[in-house]
């Protein structure tokens, strides 16, 4: 919306550069300095000064630049504006999820509101908690999914969904047979965890915690970065796993697993969205966080 003629004595006078404005406006230098031109006669004043190899603003110059910041900021404001109206989202949506979200979750969600809003670019990254949190903090995505608490007061987290966390063992494994143990069992099992930093084992750990069952006494064989990589490990008798309930609805079916229910435990995570402290999202990102939430909120009724 930004007025083009604007927008090209804006870029040269912020770069003093007419070749390096020239690249940034993917123009050739004649026809950058050919608007500037035209600008200079339009309002019957010079706008910069050439002389002794540099470019410099004259007052002029200076004075419309002003104008030329305030009237782009305007334009912007203007777009997101009757965007908001038109319920319009296109533009840019960077997200970062953890992994069993990004993997189980958002793939379905992410289709249901491209078709709402096909013209946002959608870039997801995945990663554990610590990783998400990282990115959100360096702006590299604009809302995230994660399992667990945001430990900065930078973050603002919302509640997203709730999420079971069942213990998983090989179909010929005798737990399998007996469908059920007592707390005190696992300090004998060896089992597979999520790495350090991962929402997920720190869940597990508060809730063995709460439960009575001391961390030193509990032996774990294998630190894993994948959800998919413990369910592998257990199907290969590596030990037992506690994984998402919904992350092996497939390998329940093809009945290479089982799930085990621990006496006196159950392990719950919540699923948040985080955003930074401060004023709302906009835009796509806003209209992305409030679809979720919708769905969300459905999926919780099922």
């Amino acid at each position: 919306m930004e007025n083009f003629r604007l927008k090209v004595f804006r870029t040269v006078a912020e770069q003093l550069n007419f070749r390096k404005a020239s690249e940034m406006l993917h123009l050739s230098q004649p026809a950058v300095s050919q608007q500037v031109h035209a600008l200079e006669v339009e309002l019957g004043a010079a706008l910069f000064d050439r002389s002794g190899g540099r470019v410099q603003l004259t007052d002029a110059g200076a004075v419309l630049l002003r104008y030329a910041r305030r009237a782009a900021r305007l334009a912007a404001e203007a777009q997101k504006a009757i965007e908001r109206m038109q319920g319009s989202t296109g533009g840019e949506l960077r997200l970062g999820a953890s992994t069993t979200p990004a993997q189980y979750i958002l793939p379905r969600m992410l289709g249901a509101f491209r078709k709402q809003h096909p013209h946002t670019a959608i870039s997801v990254i995945s990663g554990n908690t610590a990783k998400i949190v990282t990115a959100l903090l360096n702006d590299e995505i604009m809302l995230g999914i994660i399992e667990g608490p945001a430990a900065s007061r930078a973050v603002h987290k919302q509640l997203f969904l709730k999420e079971k966390l069942v213990l998983i063992v090989p179909k010929k494994h005798p737990w399998a047979r007996t469908g059920s143990i007592p707390l005190d069992a696992l300090a004998g099992a060896s089992l597979l965890l999520r790495e350090r930093g991962s929402g997920s084992r720190r869940v597990v750990e508060l809730a063995l915690k709460r439960a009575g069952l001391k961390l030193n006494h509990v032996h774990v064989t294998m630190d894993l970065d994948s959800t998919e990589a413990i369910v592998a490990g257990v199907e290969a008798g590596l030990g037992a796993g506690f994984v998402p309930e919904r992350a092996i609805a497939k390998e329940l079916r093809l009945g290479t697993l089982a799930t085990v229910r621990i006496e006196g435990l159950e392990v719950q995570r919540d699923l948040n969205f985080i955003r930074r402290a401060g004023p709302g999202l906009e835009g796509a990102a806003a209209a992305f966080e409030q679809f979720a939430l919708r769905e969300a909120q459905a999926l919780r009724g099922r």
